[in-house]
């Protein structure tokens, strides 16, 4: 899925994050707001992922949709 149509959509999609990565806050998806590098850096931090393990992650989820 195109970038701008996942920051366009990030509310409704937000919800298919949080029950993805359950770890990640309503404030972290908030924040993010469809901003894809945010999202790594929080998959990092809270998953304690290296920066490749958590970008393959986040392309899944950019694919599944």
């Amino acid at each position: 899925m195109n970038q701008d149509i996942i920051k366009g959509k990030w509310k409704q999609l937000s919800g298919q994050a949080k029950v993805q990565w359950n770890k990640l806050t309503d404030d972290d998806l908030g924040v993010a707001d469809g901003h894809r590098e945010y999202l790594v850096g929080k998959l990092q931090e809270r998953y304690g992922w290296a920066k490749d393990e958590a970008e393959g992650e986040v392309k899944k989820f950019e694919n599944s949709l």
